[in-house]
């Protein structure tokens, strides 16, 4: 083998595994809140569509085999709902250990950070916290009057958890995140504020 093919070879692999850890890291991201949405699974299609090197990656061609199958009828049963939460957790080995502190400046934070009034407020969770596990930092926002559950245009603070690991930066913060950031510069009215800022606010 000539030098310039197993360059070749190496980046080849450096590609497929950077696109596998993207696929982990958006699998994490999608399972966070335990449940997946039919538009989650509809945008974790496209993505895998799109990622060549992900579909020839053997640690994640039965996912992509299954969602295709899963889209082809246009109707998500909860069969494949289930069956696909369990391939994704499979793959993800369900790891949520912590890692690298996130930074305030790499995520799409409201700057300044608004000020937190939890009374009927729709509140949503995504990430690994510091405070505890996702239902613990939504019984303590309940506690206080919020109103927790999935992201919708309705909801008015997205607080992302302060740790992350390597394959969730990898996922580009994660769909719900981009979704939030996304209504967010249209003018819905969604404040992501971090844990940190968060937590400020619990009695």
């Amino acid at each position: 083998m000539t030098d310039a093919a197993r360059a070749g070879q190496f980046l080849g692999q450096r590609i497929n595994e950077k696109q596998t850890h993207e696929v982990i890291g958006l699998a994490r991201g999608l399972l966070a809140d335990g449940h997946l949405s039919d538009h989650e699974i509809h945008f974790l299609h496209k993505y895998l569509v799109a990622s060549e090197a992900a579909q020839t990656n053997p640690l994640v061609s039965r996912l992509v085999q299954r969602v295709k199958e899963a889209v082809a009828d246009g109707l998500i049963s909860e069969e494949e709902r289930t069956d696909l939460t369990a391939i994704m957790t499979s793959l993800t080995a369900n790891d949520f250990e912590l890692g690298e502190v996130l930074k305030a400046t790499s995520l799409p934070l409201c700057v300044p950070a608004p000020a937190l009034n939890f009374t009927d407020a729709r509140i949503s969770f995504t990430g690994t916290f510091v405070f505890g596990k996702r239902h613990e930092c939504e019984t303590a926002a309940a506690a206080l009057g919020a109103i927790c559950g999935n992201l919708t245009q309705k909801t008015r603070y997205l607080v992302i958890g302060e740790y992350a690991t390597e394959s969730w930066k990898f996922s580009s913060f994660g769909n719900k995140i981009m979704q939030a950031a996304e209504w967010r510069d249209r003018g819905v009215p969604i404040n992501i504020v971090s844990e940190q800022h968060w937590r400020k606010y619990l009695a």
